[in-house]
């Protein structure tokens, strides 16, 4: 299975990512020594936290953020992370500095309930110490996907409430947006764009998801999105410029007619959207508020 140019996910490749030191647990591996135990509750079970954090010219792009997400989700699924924020934040500078890092790299920061006495489902028999993987690559997304924008198809998988998956968690378990986008690969997609339980249009498999109607600015209620931390900041950067921003309910109906979509996520940023299910979204092209909200989000990161 290759992976298209214009993968929400794809970017560009990078030989120096061949040499980057991994860390695990308080030690330093080459990559392809970094290992974790087969009996480790996130290999065996998913049960887990992460984050993904973009290092955008000596900056660690809404660090608070994303440590305020970790830590929630990891209280609320009682993972003791056996760290400090402010511990954690200085050991993921030391993994950049290790590795000799300054701008165009993204961090996944993974945290996991840690070895397991036997592989089964009970959090009991944990063995007491986390496992904490850090992965530092140099990353940035393709120029296609911004040129050429996403092809999504709407997926049969449904996002779900917070009553049987909270996507809030930043979950190490995936497979149903995994699913979900298998359906859009197999059918020539780059992206699956899924719906709530009701119907309405809710967010993409890994990603966030606006629409341009009106040069208004909609996107889905939160209630069944992940409510990502670009997303929050898109829509913070189009209201102080005087944009219109609707958090509501809306339909395929409403989509299809939209001039402009585009998808929000922490490596790609703002990434246009050309077409869902075959039919062109506005001409096709990227749009002029796409481009608009992008460089307002570009200025950003530089400021």
């Amino acid at each position: 299975m290759t992976v298209s140019n214009t993968s929400s996910q794809g970017y560009a490749d990078d030989s120096r990512n061949d040499d980057v030191l991994i860390y695990v647990n308080g030690e330093f591996y080459k990559r392809d020594e970094a290992k974790v135990s087969v009996f480790d509750a996130g290999f065996a079970l998913g049960d887990g936290v992460w984050e993904g954090i973009r290092l955008v010219k000596g900056k660690l792009i809404a660090l608070d953020e994303h440590l305020d997400r970790l830590y929630e989700g990891a209280n609320s699924i009682q993972l003791d992370i056996g760290m400090t924020r402010d511990e954690m934040a200085a050991t993921l500078w030391e993994v950049l500095n290790k590795n000799g890092m300054t701008d165009g790299a993204h961090m996944r920061l993974m945290v996991t309930r840690g070895r397991k006495k036997t592989p089964n489902q009970d959090p009991r028999f944990a063995l007491g110490q986390p496992t904490i993987v850090i992965v530092a690559e140099y990353k940035l997304p393709k120029p296609e996907s911004k040129t050429n924008g996403l092809r999504l198809l709407t997926s049969t998988i449904r996002c779900s409430g917070p009553d049987v998956f909270d996507l809030r968690l930043n979950s190490h378990s995936r497979l149903n947006f995994i699913q979900a986008l298998l359906q859009a690969i197999n059918a020539g997609a780059d992206e699956a764009l899924m719906l709530d339980p009701y119907g309405f249009v809710a967010s993409c498999n890994s990603t966030n998801f606006f629409i341009v109607r009106d040069g208004e600015l909609w996107t889905s209620t939160g209630r069944f999105n992940f409510k990502g931390i670009t997303r929050k900041k898109v829509i913070a950067l189009y209201d102080q410029d005087g944009g219109t921003v609707r958090e509501k309910d809306f339909t395929l109906a409403e989509v299809y007619n939209a001039s402009e979509a585009f998808v929000t996520g922490t490596l790609g940023g703002i990434t246009p959207v050309a077409s869902i299910d075959g039919r062109k979204i506005g001409d096709g092209r990227p749009g002029r508020i796409t481009q608009h909200i992008a460089d307002l989000y570009s200025n950003y990161l530089s400021a």
